[in-house]
């Protein structure tokens, strides 16, 4: 009877699971973004990227997969793209090279991984996932994480191929604007560009990655809050999942992504309460600017940025298909639109 008993819970404990909701949250940056600064064209092609990284990640979750599994799919497109401060369109340093940071981390194990300053590995996203299954490690950088990356397989480069023309462009303005040692970049020049994603399995675990070419014309070796866990990037099946966006410097010295989920765990406050406070209140204060998207187990979306603009788009369960939005005055879409706060709502 005992054995029967042990059996139909467990039973009962993979019927729960399995009706857990899914839900996956994108964004591809925040800072000073406006129609005046966006063809028509070119807020086409993000749209469409967005949601095309969407439903490929949103796919693997829908299949059953893993949230880790369902943030390097979505990632991978978005580092492939020359549209985003990720991957292909990294920006440039002051030495006019490329040199990036990204982070992952799996909710169900506390498990994370992260790669800071690499130059040669494709797609970081991969190279700092390897870091966490692969290796006993949170953190490498520089020219030793780029090493682990070539011994675990990974598809390397050489530092050129980062290289795009609207980047270039970007870089030699701002070094005629500001020069290396502009000490707190705020025009679009240096708008943030990193891209993030926070996922919710039918298992009900979570997880966050976030991928970026850091700072326009950063010099020294500048790392910022992606690769971060706690700052940039967080993810507990006890609380929340959450990728960051924005000045990494304040996002490290208040270690948004962890507050934030703090704040659930232990506060008792809802992930769109804690969320606000951090975001709107706590860093706004101090001229933190940037945003954050997060998720908690209840698969609702929550996205608050104190900035002009986020690049961002969201699939839940109960949409029909994935919804996209840039500006701060857009409206949000779908079935089951998001808990979002906006600079202009404030």
């Amino acid at each position: 009877m005992k054995h029967w008993l042990c059996a139909a819970a467990l039973a009962v404990s993979h019927l729960a699971m399995a009706d857990s909701p899914v839900a996956l949250v994108v964004h591809g940056g925040a800072g000073t973004i406006t129609r005046a600064h966006l063809t028509a064209r070119q807020e086409q092609q993000i749209r469409e990227t967005l949601q095309r990284a969407v439903d490929r990640g949103f796919a693997v979750l829908q299949a059953g997969g893993k949230a880790v599994d369902a943030i390097t799919e979505t990632l991978t497109i978005l580092e492939d793209s020359p549209l985003f401060n990720a991957g292909k369109g990294a920006v440039y340093t002051a030495t006019g090279e490329h040199e990036l940071d990204a982070a992952i981390m799996d909710g169900s194990t506390m498990n994370a991984g992260a790669v800071a300053g690499v130059r040669l590995v494709r797609n970081p996203i991969l190279a700092a996932r390897a870091v966490m299954e692969q290796s006993p490690h949170v953190l490498l950088a520089g020219e030793g994480a780029d090493a682990f990356a070539r011994t675990m397989g990974l598809a390397m480069v050489d530092n050129q191929y980062f290289d795009t023309p609207f980047r270039k462009q970007q870089w030699l303005r701002a070094r005629r604007n500001a020069g290396a040692l502009r000490k707190a970049p705020r025009q679009g020049d240096h708008k943030f560009g990193t891209v993030g994603a926070v996922a919710l399995d039918r298992q009900g675990h979570l997880a966050a990655g976030t991928s970026t070419g850091g700072m326009t014309n950063k010099a020294w070796g500048r790392i910022g809050d992606s690769p971060i866990v706690g700052a940039g990037t967080y993810a507990s099946d006890s609380s929340c999942a959450v990728s960051a966006t924005g000045h990494g410097e304040f996002f490290i010295r208040y270690t948004v992504a962890r507050d934030i989920c703090a704040r659930v765990e232990f506060g008792g406050r809802s992930l769109r309460q804690a969320a606000d406070e951090v975001i709107m209140q706590r860093l706004k204060a101090v001229g933190g600017e940037g945003g954050v998207i997060a998720l908690d187990r209840s698969g609702e979306p929550v996205l608050v940025f104190n900035s002009e603009g986020m690049y961002r788009a969201w699939r839940t369960g109960a949409m029909k298909g994935a919804a996209t939005a840039i500006f701060a005055e857009d409206k949000t879409t779908g079935t089951s639109p998001p808990a979002e706060t906006k600079q202009g709502a404030f």
